[in-house]
C-alpha cells in the first residue's frame, strides 16, 4: 500500500509540475482540467469463482489494490479508469484438477461511468481488461494454464463521504475463457467475482 501511495504523489507532482511549466495562456486550462479530476487509491477483499465449469467449485478469497483516476464531466457524472492488482480463481472441488485451488493474479484496468448523486451515493459499470501477472495451480506456477488476457465487465454500487473516504461493492462478471488449452475437458469457464473495498479519493 505504500508504494501505491507513492505511485500517485509522484504520479500527481510530475503532472502538476509539467502544467506549471506550460505558456501563462495554457494554465488556466490545465488548472481546469484538474479541478475536473479526482486522484485516489482502493484496496478491499473478493470471492472468485467460475462460470459455465464442468467440475466442481467453492468461491475462493483473494484482495484488489490500485489507483484510480477520473474525470467529472459534470458534478454528479464521471468516468473512472482504474490500476489494480487483483486475485482471481476458484477452489476446485471434483474433477482432475480436485483438491486444488486455482489462483490467478491480473493486473487489471476496468473503465467506469458513474453517476453519483449529491448525497455521494453512487453506481458504476463499464468493461474490464485483465493482464495475467501469475498463476498458481496447485502449486504448479509455470503450466501456462491460464490466457494472458481476460475480458469482463464490472457493476457496483458505492458511497463517498465529503471527505473523500468511501466504499463500494462490485460484480465482475468474465466474458473471456480463462483456459488457455481446452483440450483437458473443464469446459468454458470463466472468471466472475465479488468484491468490496474503501477508497480515499481527493
Amino acid at each position: 500500500m505504500r508504494k501505491l501511495v507513492f505511485m500517485l504523489v509522484v504520479f500527481v507532482t510530475i503532472t502538476i509540475e509539467g502544467f506549471s511549466q506550460t505558456a501563462p495562456e495554457n494554465q488556466s486550462f490545465a488548472k481546469k482540467i484538474l479541478s475536473k479530476m479526482e486522484f485516489g487509491i482502493t484496496a478491499g477483499g473478493n470471492a472468485s469463482n467460475f462460470t459455465e465449469a464442468n467440475f466442481g467449485t467453492d468461491p475462493l478469497p483473494g484482495f484488489q489494490a490500485g489507483l484510480t483516476v477520473a474525470y467529472k464531466f459534470s458534478p454528479n457524472f464521471l468516468v473512472q479508469e482504474e490500476f489494480l492488482y487483483a486475485t482471481q480463481g476458484a477452489k476446485v472441488t471434483n474433477g482432475i484438477l480436485a483438491g486444488r485451488e486455482v489462483k490467478l493474479s491480473y493486473a487489471s484496468v476496468p473503465i467506469l461511468f458513474k453517476y453519483r448523486t449529491n448525497g455521494g451515493f453512487f453506481v458504476e459499470a463499464g468493461p474490464q481488461a485483465g493482464f495475467k501477472v501469475k498463476e498458481d495451480i496447485g502449486g504448479i506456477t509455470d503450466a501456462e494454464f491460464a490466457k494472458k488476457i481476460d475480458f469482463g465487465m464490472v457493476g457496483g454500487l458505492g458511497y463517498k463521504s465529503k471527505i473523500g473516504l468511501g466504499f463500494d461493492a462490485r460484480y465482475v462478471y468474465g466474458f473471456q475463457k480463462v483456459q488457455e488449452t481446452p483440450s483437458l475437458g473443464l469446459g468454458d469457464f470463466k472468471n466472475n467475482s465479488i468484491q468490496a473495498s474503501i477508497f480515499y479519493t481527493f
